[in-house]
């Protein structure tokens, strides 16, 4: 079963994230989008890619409770690929928007700075990079993708805390561009993203590339360092211990709906 929906119209292409109440991201996911994001990108009949979820989450970010169970293998296998997905996505040539769909902390946020351009739904829902208090590892690109949008100060201040923010307050930082009303998500996205399709392809990618260039850099380096960094503090007994917690509090949080 598939983790996504993908529609095209009119040489737009929509990726629904469908896994679960939440779309938290496993490994399976992982694949499955970026194998979908370089067939996109590679289809001179695409144009333009949006990225949303369901009502309620974009996506939670990485499935805690699936990944703790994951072996040295298969953590090692999806931290790789996670960090290769946010390389297709940060150098993605063509247009790409994020339709923020409801919270979406975590790597869903890492997924959301990626894009172009970001609406996010009004409503009591939450946006940020919260990996420290979880006890994730911040990579050096992470940062730079959010000091793209927030500027270093503000994006060093806030991954060191972990911030969460509200939509007004994520709006007013810059981390979304544009807030609207749930049933008009996709439509202003969709607006968003024909403007910039309506503009020269070559001159518009290239541009695009050139403006990422010092991110796409960073990205395309070599991540050994940063991956064995991360497992290391992923196995850490500290981590494992804060881990379980957490995710004691999601299951029983889930029971309870």
């Amino acid at each position: 079963m598939s983790t996504f929906q993908l529609s095209i119209n009119d040489k737009l292409a929509v990726i629904t994230l469908d896994r679960g109440r939440s779309n938290p991201i496993n490994h399976q996911m992982v694949k499955e989008l970026s194998a979908c994001i370089k067939t996109l990108e590679n289809d001179d009949d695409i144009g333009g890619l949006i990225l949303t979820g369901k009502e309620g989450f974009f996506t939670s970010g990485v499935d805690l409770i699936e990944a703790y169970d994951y072996n040295k293998e298969q953590i090692r296998a999806f931290w790789t690929d996670f960090l290769a997905l946010q390389a297709l996505l940060a150098a993605f040539k063509k247009p790409l928007v994020a339709a923020i769909s409801g919270h979406s902390p975590a790597g869903g946020c890492v997924m959301a700075i990626c894009c172009d351009y970001r609406v996010m739904v009004e409503g009591e829902y939450i946006i940020g990079l919260n990996e420290i208090p979880v006890g994730i590892v911040v990579p050096d690109l992470v940062f730079s993708l959010y000091a793209f949008w927030l500027g270093e100060r503000k994006a060093y201040q806030s991954l060191l805390e972990g911030k969460l923010f509200k939509v007004n307050e994520a709006l007013q930082i810059g981390l979304i561009d544009e807030v609207c009303a749930a049933e008009n998500l996709l439509s202003t996205a969709e607006k968003k993203i024909r403007a910039y399709m309506k503009l020269n392809p070559v001159t518009w990618s290239q541009s695009k590339l050139n403006l990422r260039n010092e991110i796409i850099t960073k990205i395309k380096a070599d991540q050994t360092a940063t991956l064995s960094t991360m497992l290391e503090q992923w196995w850490a007994p500290a981590t494992r211990q804060g881990l379980q917690m957490m995710i004691q509090g999601l299951k029983a949080k889930s029971a309870s709906k």
